[in-house]
């Protein structure tokens, strides 16, 4: 696969020295952060670090080989407290480290995907932390063994804002669940415990065997226990079956943590386990949010997800999820990682718009055969989140295997990235000027691009916030995008004061419009706490467009919110939207529950 980086640098007023006022901060800091960008040149010297306060932000632009650091005030960041930044950028890596240079964690990878990342602050020596990268890193649009950009040699840019930092609580105490213990293999344990026997063999087995521990319950149901060891106060469960971050109860006075769950044998999932999550003084939805100060991978399952860049080791047990697959999953064929190059081309863009005050890249990949084949032949899909697109799921990779089975037509993929993590939570939800972005400005740009595809045969797809903008997309622009393919809607939305899931009622009340649907939701995205879920509103759209006569292909899955899913609904997706004569035979894949 040939990739060209069309990448336009911002003007270098964009990405200007730090704000005067950080040049007057002394100098007491106890947490360190260093950038380090570029690979081709001489290393230049490691400057000294630099002061930097908890609301301020640091932006500017990085020349091959060179570092930069900062220091975080300790007077108000104190030990155990929870730091809450964003990040982005691009040719850059930012990592934390330890005083004597150790990697503690990475907080973004040189692809430059912004993003919001927590950490706990650290005490004694561990306490002194800094940011630090490798060099720039490839950029794969597929697998392992996929082709890859080039590392820059360009200067590389940065913005970092560190938002907030909440102290630690005195009591780091949090109430735990008292369930009733369901697993035979814990039952038994306990047992061993009770008379005075340790959890060694117990975890030796586990290290063997791989976590979570599955254990028989049904015909169609599998009992699966989520298992940590060692926890001081508490362990909690991102991503758990629960829709919820499910706390973890011990096993007597061990060190065994659990959770279980009946499930159904077909459930695929990914987790991760957050391991003594701070207790801090903030909001409830503030404590909430702090899980993410210590989630990470969970050490004894073998199998992971989007932990590394490209075909690169993890570099720390921060990144990426463990994944659960039960037997009966339906396969994801068209997603299993690459072992030769893709054949098509991959070029990055920048795209700015005056309407909405901001630019953002635009990545166009072209099929092998595109050429060649004739504009009546021609697809086109349209997906938002492009980092997650590229980086989580192989996006030209899934479509290039379908065009090669003939379950696709030759479909181009262009993947609109956010103009930031922050401006994702505007844009997407209904934005009409976004929504006029996308339909008179980026359609247009790509018909000069060579990408002129008629609606009837242009796919606007996305997950969650992306979901509901795809239909939000097709409703005000349905002369652009003819066919919406919807991953875990965000249909719960609606404007402040109204019921939930306008979307619906939008819907319901337009003129009918030549718009097709493919609508997935996960069992585990079900309403709770009193709100609107996912799962509800998603039957709901699909109820309302049915009355209204459209042609719609719904969808549901033992799954959460989820790309370990969305990698393989977005094929089943494509293939009823674009060629649905081809999906009853894709059943044991695509079916569903």
């Amino acid at each position: 696969m040939s990739i060209h980086d069309r990448h336009v640098p911002p003007a270098p007023s964009a990405f200007g020295p730090p704000p005067s006022r950080l040049r007057g901060l002394a100098a007491h800091a106890a947490l360190g952060l260093i950038v380090l960008g570029g690979c081709t040149s001489m290393p230049a010297p490691v400057p000294p670090a630099q002061p930097l306060a908890v609301g301020q932000t640091v932006q500017g632009q990085l020349a091959p080989g060179a570092q930069q650091r900062w220091q975080l005030d300790a007077r108000q960041v104190p030990a155990g407290s929870v730091v809450r930044a964003e990040v982005d950028g691009s040719g850059v890596q930012l990592d934390l480290q330890d005083a004597a240079g150790r990697h503690l964690r990475r907080l973004l990878r040189s692809d430059g995907v912004g993003e919001g990342v927590s950490w706990q602050a650290q005490a004694g020596e561990q306490l002194v932390l800094h940011w630090n990268a490798q060099p720039a890193i490839a950029y794969a649009s597929g697998g392992a063994g996929a082709g890859q950009l080039p590392a820059q040699a360009t200067a590389g840019h940065y913005r970092i804002e560190i938002q907030r930092a909440w102290p630690p609580r005195a009591d780091p105490s949090v109430a735990l669940p008292n369930k009733p213990l369901q697993s035979p293999r814990l039952q038994a344990l306990a047992g061993d415990l009770e008379r005075g026997g340790t959890s060694d063999a117990f975890w030796q087995e586990m290290a063997k065997s791989g976590t979570p521990l599955v254990e028989p319950w049904s015909e169609k149901e599998r009992l699966v226990t989520f298992l940590w060891r060692g926890a001081q106060h508490s362990v909690r469960l991102f991503g758990s079956p629960s829709g919820n971050h499910e706390s973890l109860q011990r096993l007597g006075n061990s060190d065994v943590w659990w959770s279980s769950f009946v499930m159904p044998s077909d459930a695929r999932l990914s987790y991760g386990m957050a391991p003594d999550v701070p207790n801090i003084e903030g909001t409830a939805i503030e404590q909430r949010r702090s899980i993410l100060a210590t989630l990470q991978r969970d050490p004894l399952n073998p199998r992971s997800w989007a932990a590394s860049d490209g075909a690169a080791a993890a570099v720390d047990r921060y990144q990426g999820r463990s994944v659960l697959e039960l037997p009966d999953a339906p396969a994801q064929p068209w997603s299993q990682p690459a072992s030769t190059p893709l054949p098509g081309d991959l070029q990055r863009h920048w795209l700015h718009s005056a309407a909405l005050g901001n630019g953002r890249d635009v990545w166009i990949y072209r099929p092998a055969g595109w050429a060649q084949a004739t504009p009546e032949q021609r697809a086109l899909l349209v997906l938002f989140d492009a980092h997650a697109y590229l980086r989580q799921v192989p996006t030209p990779q899934i479509t290039e295997r379908m065009q090669a089975q003939g379950l696709i037509p030759p479909t181009a993929v262009v993947l609109v990235a956010n103009a930031s993590s922050e401006l994702r939570n505007t844009e997407l939800p209904p934005n009409p000027a976004f929504a006029d972005f996308m339909g008179l400005q980026l359609m247009p740009w790509l018909a000069e691009q060579g990408l002129d595809v008629p609606a009837v045969r242009t796919v606007i797809a996305g997950s969650s916030y992306g979901g509901l903008a795809s239909s939000y997309m097709a409703l005000r622009h349905p002369e652009r995008f003819g066919n919406v393919l919807s991953l875990s809607g965000s249909y719960w939305w609606a404007p402040q004061a109204e019921a939930p899931n306008a979307m619906a009622r939008w819907w319901a009340a337009a003129p009918r419009k030549d718009v097709r649907f493919y609508l997935d939701a996960g069992l585990y995205e079900s309403a709770r706490g009193g709100q609107a879920g996912i799962l509800e509103t998603s039957r709901e759209l699909g109820d309302v467009l049915r009355a209204q006569g459209y042609r719609v292909t719904q969808r549901e899955h033992s799954t959460g919110h989820d790309y370990v899913h969305w990698q393989g609904s977005i094929a089943c997706g494509l293939v009823a939207l674009l060629n649905p004569a081809a999906l009853p035979a894709q059943q044991a894949v695509c079916q569903g529950r």
